[in-house]
C-alpha cells in the first residue's frame, strides 16, 4: 500500500488535464470521454447492478489465481465484502461505461470477471462480451446476477488463463480490459498472448497498474513495446493505443 500511495504523489505533480495534450486523438478521447459530465441513464442501472450484490448475504469460496487480496486473509467471503472492497467502483464502472460507448467497441475481451461490475458497466455500454474468470463459484455470482439484471453479455468462460487464453488467440477484439492478475510476468505474458487479437483500432486497459512496484515495471514495458503507438495513464487505469498514424506518445492524465 505505500508503494501505491508514494507512486500516487508521484503521479499527481507529474500528470495533467487535456491542456497539456496536444494529439487531437487524446485530446478528444479525455474532453469527451473521460471528462464526460453527463448523467448518463445507463449510470442508474450500474448502480442498482451493485446494491444488488451489496445486499446479499451470500458467501463462496474463493480461487485466486492471481497476486491475491490485501483486504482478505482468507478464501471464504462474503459476496457483498467482494462487491464493496475488491469489485470495480461506480466510478470506474462509469468510466468503462463511457469508454465502451466512445469507441463504439462491439467485440470485447475481459479477463477476471469477478462478480461481475465491470461486465456490466461494458455490456450498457453496448458491447458483446467474452469474460473469462478463474475461480468456479466467483463465475457462479457473476452469473446469477447478471440474469437477474437482465444484462446480456456474450459468454463467462471459466478457467485457468492459461488454458481459456489460447480459445481467444483466433479472433480480433475492439477492447479487452485486463483485471485478472496483478502480477509482472502474468500482466506481460496476458499482453504477448493476446497481440494476435489487436487490429489497428484496437483499445486496451489495463486495470491497477500502480498495484505494487512490479505491476509499475510491466506497465513502462507495455509502454514502450513497439506494438504500442499511445498510451494514457490515468493511474488506477491504463490505456494502451495501436493507431500506426499516431506518433508515438505516453500521457499522464488526472481523472
Amino acid at each position: 500500500m505505500w508503494y501505491t500511495l508514494k507512486a500516487y504523489l508521484n503521479f499527481q505533480r507529474k500528470a495533467t488535464n487535456q491542456h497539456g495534450v496536444h494529439s487531437p486523438f487524446v485530446y478528444q478521447f479525455v474532453t469527451q470521454c473521460l471528462y464526460d459530465k453527463k448523467k448518463h441513464r445507463e449510470y442508474n442501472k450500474l448502480l442498482r447492478y451493485q446494491e444488488q450484490l451489496l445486499n446479499t448475504q451470500e458467501k463462496i469460496e474463493v480461487v485466486d489465481y492471481g497476486a491475491g487480496s490485501r483486504i482478505f486473509k482468507t478464501n471464504k467471503r462474503a459476496v457483498k465484502d467482494i462487491a464493496k472492497h475488491a469489485g470495480a467502483t461506480l466510478n470506474r464502472m462509469k468510466l468503462l461505461f463511457r469508454v465502451v460507448s466512445y469507441f463504439k467497441s462491439q467485440r470485447i475481451l475481459e479477463l477476471g470477471t469477478s462478480l461481475g461490475l465491470a461486465t456490466t458497466a461494458m455490456a450498457l455500454g453496448g458491447g458483446s462480451i467474452t469474460s473469462l474468470e478463474g475461480c468456479p463459484q466467483t463465475a457462479g455470482v457473476a452469473k446469477r446476477q447478471l440474469a437477474n439484471a437482465k444484462i446480456d453479455i456474450a459468454n463467462i468462460v471459466v478457467g485457468d488463463f492459461k488454458e481459456t487464453l489460447k480459445e481467444q488467440n483466433d479472433k480480433k477484439y475492439d477492447l479487452i480490459y485486463f483485471d485478472g492478475n496483478h502480477s509482472k510476468d502474468a500482466t506481460l505474458d496476458y499482453f504477448d498472448k493476446l497481440l494476435a487479437t489487436v487490429h489497428n483500432d484496437s483499445v486496451w486497459i489495463f486495470d491497477d497498474i500502480y498495484w505494487s512496484s512490479e505491476m509499475t515495471e510491466a506497465w513502462e514495458l507495455i509502454k514502450n513495446h513497439s506494438s504500442v503507438q499511445v498510451t494514457i495513464d490515468c493511474f488506477w487505469l491504463g490505456f494502451v493505443f495501436f493507431r500506426k498514424e499516431q506518433v508515438k506518445e505516453n500521457f499522464r492524465i488526472r481523472v
